[in-house]
């Protein structure tokens, strides 16, 4: 039976709001307190209004930043720091979290919400996160952060915003895990396949496998030095419980990338054999026609000389002239079939 409006708990009720629909790009935004109901801000003069008032919680903004209005209401409402400005100028996509002045500052990388196993389909989020205030943009729309979205309107309540990043760092190593189960799942496939002689068809599948895993190992995987250097001296109104969260969240990142670094091994050594079987099959096609070749040379020779038109030819006038010849060719092409066998015998 459908729940009502008087039977939905306060936490859900407020979150009953249209999706990405203010007009400086904002596509989600909530204000997050521990302990009462979260408020759904569906535009941004809205989150301005609370941003004043935090009462001890904080806002999360998350933007869409191919909206022509997202990034000059950032530069003029939003006090970004220089490292997040630079970043869009210059497309730094290298995932890591870092501090800047009293904030975080992070860039991290994610699959796209209609991923499709291309190398394409990894976009970039910037983050800055203040202790009242945590700002998400991107590009494209990215799976983690949709996962995020809606764990809130389900009523998750991080305790801080670095919380809230580290909720959005688990979500991404949870996704980052479940592709990596599916590209496990599809190279025992061709491992199969490839046992049972059915290579063919696999190489360019294979190949695109590789270059992912590569590509996600290299964009997701935050810089270890950069958040050492954070939480060995972060802001100050970072809680001990939030650095200790952040921590184990790239203990997480690093046992998924470990993962991802087995299965490159897997595939490579699942490249190397398709490879050597093909290169087999080459082997053989090109025996056998070097053989061909070979027992094709007497008739070849003959059928030349006596198809030169020139007197002196032997045979010219005898009646089994002809006859004579096929034979001569049936005894030397027996005769070097037998030579070619013995030698192929004895290289074995």
């Amino acid at each position: 039976m459908a729940m009502n409006d008087t039977m939905q708990p306060p936490a859900l009720r407020a979150l009953d709001v249209p999706y990405g629909g203010d007009e400086h790009g904002l596509i989600c935004g909530f204000w997050i307190h521990p302990g009462q109901p979260t408020e759904a801000l569906p535009t941004l003069a809205l989150a301005q209004a609370r941003l004043a008032r935090p009462e001890g919680g904080f806002l999360w903004l998350h933007l869409n930043l191919a909206h022509a209005g997202a990034l000059p209401w950032l530069r003029r409402h939003a006090a970004l720091a220089e490292s997040f400005d630079e970043a869009q100028q210059q497309g730094s996509r290298s995932s890591r979290i870092e501090r800047v002045g009293d904030h975080l500052f992070a860039v991290l990388n994610d699959v796209t919400f209609d991923f499709a196993f291309d190398v394409g389909d990894v976009s970039t989020l910037w983050m800055q996160v203040s202790e009242h205030l945590v700002l998400s943009v991107r590009r494209a729309p990215l799976r983690s952060v949709d996962r995020l979205r809606m764990a809130i309107k389900r009523g998750d309540q991080p305790r801080s915003s670095v919380a809230l990043l580290d909720h959005l760092l688990r979500d991404q190593a949870d996704e980052l895990q479940r592709i990596v189960r599916q590209a496990t799942e599809r190279v025992d496939d061709i491992e199969d396949a490839l046992l049972a002689g059915r290579h063919v068809g696999h190489e360019t599948e294979v190949a695109a496998l590789r270059r992912l895993m590569v590509r996600l190992q290299r964009l997701l995987a935050p810089e270890p030095s950069a958040l050492l250097r954070m939480l060995s001296n972060p802001p100050g109104w970072v809680a001990e419980q939030d650095k200790q969260q952040l921590q184990q969240a790239s203990e997480e990142f690093a046992l998924v990338l470990r993962d991802i670094q087995a299965l490159q091994e897997r595939i490579r050594a699942v490249q190397d054999e398709t490879s050597a079987r093909v290169a087999q099959e080459n082997n053989q096609t090109l025996y056998v026609l070097t053989m061909v070749t070979v027992l094709a040379l007497p008739i070849n020779l003959i059928s030349g000389l006596f198809g030169m038109n020139v007197g002196g030819l032997p045979l010219l006038e005898h009646k089994h002239g002809f006859w004579v010849v096929v034979g001569l060719i049936v005894v030397l092409t027996a005769a070097l079939t037998v030579l070619v066998l013995r030698a192929t015998g004895r290289r074995k």
